[in-house]
């Protein structure tokens, strides 16, 4: 497991609005959603709260991988790209828990691990 680079660490603590969640389906097609129950849980991970998935869990579960990408109050763009685990149990399922908002459903914690970066066009890793 690789760690983020600290440009995104420090993209990600200036981004505005929602990030866009990728996925892809067994032909390859992709998926787009707007998130914003989203975390960065560590240096080498992002945390997506499934509260209205239909799509992406069925993507993730048939073993897509995804990007996330997000802009910065600077206008600036970046993105993470990586495998996704789908967990309904554990640590990092109970720590989601407690910072989403009780009106969502909180169905999953979908888990991408950061193995490219980009800032714009520029791959960081």
């Amino acid at each position: 497991m690789s760690e983020i680079p600290q440009a995104v660490k420090d993209a990600w603590e200036a981004r505005q609005g929602a990030a866009v969640f990728v996925t892809a389906d067994e032909d390859r097609m992709p998926n787009a959603i707007y998130v914003s129950c989203i975390r960065r849980i560590d240096d080498s991970r992002f945390v997506v709260a499934d509260n209205y998935f239909n799509k992406t869990r069925l993507n993730i579960n048939a073993g897509s991988k995804g990007c996330i990408l997000f802009i910065t109050d600077q206008r600036k763009a970046f993105q993470v790209k990586g495998p996704i685990q789908y967990l309904t149990s554990g640590d990092v399922f109970d720590d989601m828990k407690t910072w989403l908002d009780p009106k969502h459903p909180g169905k999953g914690a979908a888990v991408l691990t950061v193995e490219e970066a980009y800032s714009g066009g520029e791959k960081l890793r």
